[in-house]
């Protein structure tokens, strides 16, 4: 008997413990739940490896890579804690925040980080920056080493400044670093196990993806600070929804299911400005919206033409249309938010019809139709293509529209098998890259435009100079581009992001990628 009421005095002890645990605990919504909208589903969840801006945008709340960058580009320790640079300049010594687990709760170990680069620099890999970690790229890797399971070296072949901004890239999957077990049986690619706030649990094709709060997960320090900074999630799952129409995207945000939109073009914004319940956040992005032009094609391949195309287009008037005015018109490929984009690239191509029209006699042109793709995703495109097209025709040039849907029109740019067509290339923070994307071999990588030998050396060049020096190169390359038109720059965008008025802690950024870590449903769900 008195053991029995022991152990009942004890158990009520232990209830009152509990309670007055309870009661202190801040209040969290069971199940709660952030919904928000993608405008096409994504390619794969194989970071890094096929992919776009939905897919990266996914995937960076479920993987992490070594460093990432923070709000102005800089790099900072993300799953490293620090790094050391050897005298040579060519080795880089990593060494892993203890206390990191993988989303099937497996430590995090140097070993991982080898095995995860030579998944991507594998033979067969298809990963976005394999070939600017190559001999033609910023640098080869030659060796990496694991002296102990938290210590990791890269050697180089040469030494490399923007290293670590490529590995850090959002369309490099942030180079993430995944368990071993995210392949099957057979060595095939299952899906992300990674060491990020959220870990991977449902797509549903052309549906949804829904993640689920990690709560093993170990933050840094401080709060949102570009791809870097602490991460919090603060809600127990994120879907994101696969809705292409943003009219039906506006719908379901006012109707109460959808708690984000993000990305919204301007001319989308409709009945949702100034609805009960609903604000709007914006920011200038590193975006940009650009016409791609094959310079080995039958017809576009005299300069001339291409120059012709280039002063038939007023960028200015092209920017207000399309972004309805919340753009800002460049016609350089450093976005206007850069410290490098200096007095040359502020330079506005301007139209000038009558040198247009001269220069389309002496290209030999006849009016050959050219084909110029665009999609309505974003909405942007398809605008800008009209206009465009009507510009042009004045010059005597014959631009034909094509649209195609998002995942066609990708895949032709990845192919490289278009005329022209216009492309929004997702963010780059670096100037290198952002030519990058435009400069290189176009016979081991057909999604580049711009393949003269001088191009890729000032490239290169620009890789590994700072200061003064680097911005001389980076001019030159601003000038031969606009000379040698293998592309033209239109504008950067603004990213307009909506959401109900509950939603606390969501702020878009220059990378324009959504960050849902550290924001607040408010209850809704």
């Amino acid at each position: 008997m008195r053991k029995a009421l022991s152990g009942l005095i004890l158990i009520a002890i232990v209830a009152g413990v509990c309670l007055a645990l309870a009661r202190r605990a801040p209040p969290r919504a069971e199940g709660s739940i952030l919904r928000v909208r993608i405008n096409a589903d994504i390619l794969s969840s194989d970071p890094g490896m096929k992919r776009d801006f939905n897919t990266d945008a996914v995937l960076m709340h479920v993987v992490e890579g070594l460093v990432a960058p923070r709000e102005d580009g800089t790099i900072v320790p993300m799953l490293a804690s620090g790094w050391t640079l050897s005298p040579d300049k060519r080795t880089y010594r990593f060494t892993l925040r203890p206390g990191i687990r993988f989303h099937n709760g497996a430590p995090l170990t140097s070993a991982d980080v080898k095995w995860s680069f030579d998944r991507y620099l594998g033979a067969d890999s298809h990963w976005r920056c394999k070939s600017d970690l190559s001999k033609k790229g910023i640098a080869a890797i030659t060796a990496m080493r694991t002296p102990d399971t938290h210590t990791f070296e890269v050697e180089l072949d040469r030494p490399a400044p923007m290293f670590l901004g490529t590995i850090a890239r959002i369309d490099c999957g942030s180079t993430a670093i995944t368990h071993r077990d995210s392949l099957g049986a057979d060595g095939k690619w299952k899906q992300p196990i990674g060491t990020g706030p959220f870990r991977w649990d449902t797509w549903r094709h052309n549906q949804y993806i829904e993640l689920r709060r990690f709560a093993d997960y170990r933050p840094l320090p401080g709060g949102t600070d570009g791809n870097a900074g602490g991460k919090h999630a603060l809600v127990d799952r994120l879907r994101f929804m696969v809705i292409p129409d943003s009219s039906s995207a506006a719908a379901a945000l006012l109707r109460g299911s959808l708690d984000l939109v993000e990305g919204l073009a301007p001319n989308e914004l409709g009945g949702i400005r100034g609805a009960k319940g609903i604000r709007i956040a914006s920011a200038l992005s590193a975006e940009e919206l650009s016409i791609l032009l094959q310079t080995g094609d039958p017809v576009l391949r005299d300069v001339r033409l291409r120059q012709a195309l280039a002063i038939s287009i007023d960028v200015a008037a092209v920017t207000r249309a399309a972004s309805r005015g919340w753009g800002r018109a460049n016609s350089s490929p450093i976005a206007v938010s850069s410290p490098y984009y200096g007095a040359q690239e502020r330079l506005l191509i301007q139209r000038d019809l009558a040198r247009a029209r001269a220069l389309v006699k002496a290209s030999g042109y006849k009016g050959e139709p050219i084909e110029l793709i665009a999609s309505h995703t974003p909405p942007d495109m398809y605008d800008a293509a009209i206009v465009i097209q009507a510009m042009a025709r004045e010059a005597g040039i014959n631009l034909q529209v094509v649209v195609l849907d998002w995942a066609s029109q990708f895949a032709r740019y990845s192919a490289g098998q278009y005329q022209a067509m216009i492309f929004q290339f997702s963010a780059r923070l670096d100037p290198s890259l952002m030519f990058g994307v435009l400069i290189g071999d176009r016979a081991t990588d057909p999604r580049k435009v711009w393949n003269t030998k001088d191009a890729i050396d000032l490239l290169h060049q620009s890789t590994v100079l700072d200061g003064a020096a680097r911005q001389a190169v980076l001019d030159t390359l601003d000038r031969d581009f606009r000379a040698q038109v293998p592309a033209i720059l239109l504008y950067n965008s603004r990213r307009i992001s909506v959401m109900r008025s509950s939603v606390r802690g969501f702020r878009p950024w220059q990378a324009g990628t959504q960050r849902l870590w550290n924001v607040d449903a408010g209850g809704a769900g």
